[in-house]
């Protein structure tokens, strides 16, 4: 079996039709772990536990389960029973669940085992995984599966890297502003950011319950429709048709593209009409304003809430203020210190303001207008989908100003606004750069609700544009 190709729904065909075990496909899982250590991808490697599942599995498992022995990893600020759940902050490096996440009960559910839960931009507060309170390899910050130097991106880092470097083929990630499609995207592998609610949050620690959602992440569109599928239930998705498909263009999502990603995301337009596909050109002049308005007061102010709340859940004793004053991550802990704490926000001339009157008028008026201009122009323009490069660069260095608020806000350029309207987004890896060699994602966001449609879109597109090359080290 060539593991460099290995797809979830390849090892599950294989499990179910008894040509491989379980048991040999957790060894060489965590063997991959071990042997890339320098990635820094996870805070926990379950060696005990996932033999244990695989040798359950192999001796009377049932074969017809979706994920029947297949392994996986989690995102750890996503609870898994028996496991520390960090959230990648020192505060929690003890905190032990008693319980699965239901998410994560779903994917036990469908016979998956857990290798470990992975390491992750602390608090999912950025987009750079350059976390400083956890590293197996020898300097800080979850590495790029395509070059160590770079960034993994985040905050879903660990499951990103675990995926790019052939490690597992699927896990789960987490999403506020971008966080299951920018690491996705840097790391060459597919992701799903599902419409808000449509997977339940409980049992993950939060930033912001009007914006996060968990994301399914894994080697291929086809197998994040597999992950959707057990979590969300309904039947298998196929492939679309291509032809007849429309998608829209907006040129503001086209700023700041370095040459390699600029030049891939053109490519990719030509064969997407190749296929049939109607590309049309779009305006939303109004799209930056609102989202403004919208992403940093609701992120910024619900995260002092939700996490008191979560910190009564686990039951752990820890006060907010106690968790503040752990964080590793210097970026993090000014804006926990300096913004969620002192629940306050930048005013109009940056002096800090009262909160709660900027995240009310978000709520209330700017949240509503963001959404409804989504789905007026996706009305009004027939659109399945609105297409954009994920990141506009593909991954930088990996060292403390890779979390700088420039790039923090560069990173999330395309994929934040879809994040503020709730609506669903795939993440597909369509090239490696012409000079970096890194590898380059394209985003598809659907109107709410259109998450099969979005994953069957998808599929389609992969079968075109066919897989990246594995890593060569």
């Amino acid at each position: 079996m060539d593991f460099d190709q290995l797809t979830l729904t390849q090892a599950a065909a294989d499990l179910r039709a008894g040509t491989v075990t379980s048991t040999a496909l957790t060894t060489e899982a965590l063997a991959r772990a071990k042997a890339n250590a320098d990635l820094n991808a996870f805070v926990t490697l379950d060696e005990a536990g996932a033999l244990k599942a695989a040798a359950a599995f192999d001796a009377n498992g049932d074969r017809d389960k979706p994920l029947g022995g297949v392994p996986i990893v989690i995102k750890d600020n996503i609870e898994v029973a028996g496991l520390p759940c960090s959230a990648g902050t020192p505060a929690l490096k003890d905190y032990v669940p008693r319980a699965d996440a239901p998410v994560v009960t779903k994917l036990r559910a469908a016979g998956a085992v857990i290798i470990g839960k992975t390491s992750m931009h602390e608090l999912a507060f950025g987009i750079s995984g350059y976390n400083t309170a956890f590293k197996t390899g020898p300097e800080f910050g979850v590495r790029n599966a395509y070059d160590r130097a770079m960034i993994a991106g985040g905050s879903s880092s660990g499951t990103g890297a675990a995926i790019g470097a052939r490690i597992v083929a699927g896990g789960l990630g987490t999403d506020t502003g971008g966080s299951v499609r920018v690491p996705a995207a840097l790391n060459g592998c597919a992701s799903l950011r599902p419409t808000v609610d449509r997977y339940p949050q409980a049992g993950i620690a939060p930033i912001s319950h009007t914006r996060d959602t968990a994301g399914p992440m894994a080697a291929t569109m086809a197998d994040v429709a597999l992950l959707d599928r057990v979590i969300a239930g309904g039947d298998a998705v196929v492939p679309a048709d291509l032809a007849g498909v429309r998608i829209g263009i907006v040129r503001t999502m086209l700023v700041n593209l370095d040459a390699d990603t600029e030049a891939a995301f053109h490519a990719t337009v030509t064969q997407m009409k190749a296929q049939g596909i109607a590309v049309v050109e779009i305006e939303m002049p109004e799209l930056a304003g609102l989202n403004g308005q919208v992403g940093f007061p609701v992120a910024l102010y619900e995260a002092y809430d939700d996490m008191v709340a979560y910190l009564a859940h686990t039951g752990t004793g820890i006060t907010i203020e106690a968790l503040a004053q752990e964080i590793a991550s210097p970026d993090v802990k000014g804006t926990y210190d300096g913004l969620v704490i002192l629940r306050k926000l930048p005013g109009p001339d940056n002096t800090l303001v009262d909160a709660k009157p900027i995240y009310d008028a978000a709520v209330k008026t700017a949240r509503p207008a963001l959404q409804a201009l989504y789905g007026k122009t996706f009305a009004d323009n027939r659109l399945d989908a609105i297409a954009f490069p994920t990141t506009p660069r593909v991954a930088i260095a990996s060292n403390p100003d890779s979390s700088s608020l420039e790039n923090f806000g560069l990173f999330i350029q395309n994929t934040d606004p879809g994040s503020n309207a709730g609506i669903p987004g795939v993440q597909i890896p369509i090239a490696l750069g012409a000079s970096s060699q890194l590898p380059i994602g394209l985003e598809l966001d659907g109107p709410a609700g259109s998450d099969r449609r979005l994953l069957a879109i998808g599929m389609a597109l992969e079968q075109v544009f066919g897989r990246l090359p594995p890593p060569s080290h």
